[in-house]
């Protein structure tokens, strides 16, 4: 049984700001507790939404995004509940890191969680166990990190389900992000998307921008992206203007070829700029040792067609790092 604690009642109609507690004594605090922001919104009937940001504390545009839903959001505008975790992985957040400096853990990889395990477990326990219980409908807002800079898309998450595939598909078309991308993490069970479509929950995921920064027109994307989902499934009106994402344009990363790793250590140069259209076999770009000028570079080739759909942000690289993602055309099924 989890120890977490909170003073929101999610069956409560109107607007609730408040936290998730969850008890933690470090050396500098006996008797503290981690304080996650929660917030819920409801009104009348319709479905329970889980808007979630915040995964990875390097990752702004969701946080954000869900920041101004919530202080902006008339609950008397709402047709069901909303449930908000705009920060959940709050120590990453402030540390503005992939993983959590508490215990380590990345808490994209942990779910769904132990409710007696570090903060970490505990968090994707809560939202495992807790909150996803509640929902109809999960969005888990990603960007590429401090590590990545990625093109903004909608994820689409696998379900082995021909009816949730289908509806996650709508959904995800329906958040009308420029690219439609399918990715499965290799089949990396513990994401919290993977838990969600396991659940029954029709679930969407994001990359928007990354390169740890803000960029404008990824939060754009997200700002417009989370109200028409929203409105898709009812909760808000309409939004205005058409829905330009189409199911014929769906790409996907090609498992392990989609990825090309770094063969050594040193500085990764790049050889195209995103969205370039690239081939198997083709040099992707190259390794410079500089502490040793006679070494030549160690380039690297892409082992799959495709566009070049994310790239390595700091040049510096070890064995392993991921130098550049490619998206291929998705001929998979849609339901």
């Amino acid at each position: 049984m989890s120890t977490a604690r909170t003073t929101i009642d999610f069956d409560r109609n109107g607007k609730q700001v408040g936290f998730l507690d969850i008890p933690h004594s470090p050396h500098e605090d006996a008797w503290g507790a981690t304080r996650i922001p929660l917030a819920v919104i409801r009104n009348g009937s319709g479905p329970t939404v889980i808007l979630q940001a915040g995964n990875h504390g390097d990752e702004y545009e969701g946080p954000i995004t869900l920041g101004e839903l919530i202080r902006d959001l008339d609950p008397g505008t709402v047709s069901g509940r909303i449930i908000f975790l705009p920060a959940v992985n709050i120590s990453a957040v402030l540390a503005g890191r992939r993983t959590s400096p508490v215990d380590g853990l990345n808490l994209n990889r942990t779910f769904p969680g132990d409710p007696h395990g570090s903060i970490t477990q505990q968090i994707s326990a809560y939202v495992s166990s807790v909150i996803m219980p509640l929902g109809d409908a999960y969005v888990d807002l990603h960007s590429g990190g401090s590590s990545l800079s990625i093109l903004p898309s909608a994820i689409i998450e696998p379900a082995q389900n021909p009816d949730l595939r289908r509806r996650n598909v709508e959904a995800v078309l329906a958040f009308d992000a420029p690219l439609t991308v399918v990715i499965d993490n290799l089949g990396e069970p513990r994401t919290s998307t993977a838990t969600a479509v396991r659940a029954g929950l029709v679930t969407v995921g994001t990359e928007m921008g990354g390169g740890g920064t803000v960029s404008l027109d990824a939060l754009g994307v997200c700002r417009r992206g989370v109200r028409n989902l929203l409105a898709h499934w009812g909760v808000l009106a309409p939004t205005s203007g058409p829905i330009t994402a189409r199911a014929e344009n769906i790409l996907r990363i090609p498992g392990h070829d989609g990825y090309v790793l770094a063969a050594t250590d040193g500085v990764f140069e790049p050889f195209h700029a995103l969205g370039s259209e690239v081939r198997a076999g083709q040099p992707a770009g190259r390794i410079h040792n500089l502490a040793d000028p006679r070494r030549e570079p160690e380039t690297l080739h892409y082992a799959a067609d495709g566009i070049v759909y994310g790239r390595r942000q700091p040049g510096r690289v070890v064995v392993g790092n991921c130098c550049v993602a490619v998206a291929a055309r998705y001929d998979g099924p849609l339901a």
